[in-house]
């Protein structure tokens, strides 16, 4: 059903969006200066009120002060335009200062993953140094525990050999006395 009612359609892209020729981005329901003929009027600025929300004494389309003149009509315009423009500038300079911002943080976030990997290097060099000491320190108190195993025995031979040549001084003394 529907792709039938599409191909009645005509296929030309400036007929697919009818506000295509707007240049200032905005539909023609905000620019009444385009369209002045509409029943709703834009409310006039409380400009002493500093505030963007509306009158409540001018919302009320049954109020009688709400009428307005066109020349009211041609006076609120610039102000609406001007105060959209202001908007948009503000708008655009709060967008720039927040890419700035992000920008600023992902630089901050690289230097830091940048100083994390040097740092990362030099505790991984240390801990490599520092392994390769130990094994050099496991290797080396093996070979002084094996000497000390050797060491201990040639003693306990000695001593044996000592306690041998004394029984044999002692059995000789005796023996000539």
């Amino acid at each position: 059903m529907m792709s039938a009612f599409q191909a009645m359609l005509p296929s030309d892209p400036i007929l697919d969006n009818p506000f295509l020729s707007f240049g200032n981005g905005f539909p023609p329901w905000d620019c009444p200066d385009l369209f002045p003929a509409v029943e709703t009027p834009p409310r006039p600025l409380d400009s002493s009120s500093g505030s963007d929300g509306p009158n409540p004494n001018q919302d009320n389309p049954s109020n009688s002060n709400s009428s307005l003149t066109s020349s009211d009509l041609n006076q609120a315009s610039p102000v609406v335009d001007e105060r959209k423009q202001r908007r948009m500038i503000s708008n655009r300079e709060s967008a720039r200062r927040s890419r700035m911002r992000k920008q600023k943080h992902l630089e901050n976030l690289r230097n830091q993953v940048n100083r994390l990997r040097v740092e990362n290097r030099d505790l991984t060099n240390r801990l490599r140094l520092l392994l390769c000491y130990v094994q050099r320190l496991q290797i080396d108190n093996d070979q002084m525990r094996s000497e000390h195993v050797k060491l201990r025995q040639k003693l306990s031979e000695i001593c044996h050999v000592l306690l041998l040549q004394q029984q044999l001084h002692q059995q000789h003394g005796h023996a000539t006395t």
